[in-house]
């Protein structure tokens, strides 16, 4: 695999339609895609010479996005800002270039907005999955 652009990796909010029409949650300069599953431990006093065991395909998968940037496009922000508000679990797409692509439903767990005084106007959001994601390798 060859090195990728990290501005390639994009971060898409549906907009509720059948089938989705996906937008770029726009100005997003930094992205954070974290898959996760816990493990179920069933080590027991028989295990092999005290070795953990875990019990496998039982744990619970999760999909965390975190992401901040700067305001560009008021209608990709008011998408975002509505779903966070309406706490909806809308439809999501995470593009990872060079390895491919996720789709599932998300909450905006956090919606954070910043700016210095001498600076831009910024904002940073959290999603977490809300359901079973969907992969299409490139």
């Amino acid at each position: 695999m060859t090195p990728q652009s990290g501005r390639d990796m994009l971060v898409k909010i549906g907009d509720g339609g059948d089938p989705p029409v996906f937008t770029a949650a726009a100005g997003l300069r930094m992205k954070t895609i974290s898959l996760n599953a816990r493990t179920i431990d069933v080590t027991s006093a028989d295990s092999p010479d005290g070795w953990r065991e875990l019990l496998a395909g039982a744990g619970v998968k999760t999909c965390s996005v975190s992401g901040a940037g700067v305001f560009v496009d008021a209608a990709a922000d008011a998408q975002v800002r509505q779903a966070f508000f309406d706490q909806a679990d809308r439809v999501w797409q995470l593009v990872i270039p060079g390895f491919g692509t996720m789709t599932g439903r998300f909450l905006v767990a956090a919606l954070d907005y910043s700016g210095r005084y001498d600076g831009e106007a910024a904002w940073s959001m959290s999603l977490a999955s809300a359901g079973a994601l969907d992969f299409e390798a490139l």
